[in-house]
């Protein structure tokens, strides 16, 4: 904040510099007093995982603008995924926000509030680079693995509806199970957000995105149902953020692209 100094001259009074601005704190209720608790589902590359002992990613970013707003300090609260889309973590007051790469869906919103949206998304599949698998229609008669209760799971039970149960699907309770299963020889595919499978195989280059389906998805932040203070406020911070810079910035620090450049 740059101070404004008046100089004084003989015989004159110098100019009294005007009152700093007060900053005006959104008045929202929280679960506890000076926290924003998050609740997430970790880990889940590169939203939200450890790092030196540490919660980062993208979506803990996000959330910290929030908290700023609010002028408090966030606190990550991680659970099984299964709390936080039902909505049952936010009713019991385990936390005040949902930050775990959620998808928008009708079932979700009728039970927890989305904020506006915050990220495109679409299913990958990640195999061996070995494997001859290009697509789903590669591992009829084969594994492949899903995450329980995802929209990953959902497409691939009515891709499996849509052509007879050719897939094994095989359920695993997070991302890292997932992974590991490819890897340990125990799944042939792994089906999930892509945007985790990308970075996974950037790492492990013995693996590949081999391809992608458009499913329209959005991540949403999301609140327990009728906290409308706090919905407002974390429009209004998503609104602010892609408006003055700070969201690109945070894109390009977790996926070294901007949003326009996908």
């Amino acid at each position: 904040m740059a101070l404004s100094f008046g100089l004084a001259g003989c015989g004159t009074s110098g100019a009294e510099a005007p009152e700093e601005e007060q900053r005006v704190v959104p008045d929202v209720d929280l679960v506890s007093d000076g926290r924003l608790l998050t609740c997430t589902h970790l880990p889940y590359d590169p939203f939200q995982f450890e790092q030196d002992g540490e919660v980062v990613g993208f979506d803990v970013d996000i959330v910290d603008l929030i908290a700023d707003e609010l002028d408090v300090e966030q606190a990550i609260v991680d659970m099984p995924f299964e709390g936080i889309q039902t909505g049952v973590a936010l009713d019991a007051g385990e936390c005040d926000i949902a930050a775990a790469a959620m998808t928008i869906t009708d079932e979700r919103s009728e039970v927890i509030d989305f904020a506006y949206p915050y990220f495109n998304a679409a299913q990958a599949l990640l195999v061996e680079r070995a494997s001859p698998v290009r697509g789903l229609d590669g591992l009829h008669g084969q594994r492949l693995a899903v995450q329980e209760g995802t929209t990953g799971a959902a497409f691939a039970e009515q891709y499996n509806a849509d052509n007879g149960e050719p897939i094994e699907l095989l359920y695993y309770p997070n991302l890292s199970a997932l992974t590991q299963s490819l890897r340990s020889e125990e799944s042939d595919g792994v089906l999930s957000d892509n945007g985790p499978l990308h970075e996974f195989a950037q790492v492990y280059r013995d693996t590949e995105v081999t391809a992608e389906f458009d499913t329209g998805e959005q991540y949403g932040l999301a609140v327990r149902q009728g906290n409308t203070e706090l919905l407002d406020v974390v429009n209004r911070v998503l609104e602010e953020a892609r408006a003055d810079g700070r969201y690109e910035e945070i894109h390009l620090k977790w996926f070294g692209v901007t949003p326009n450049q996908w």
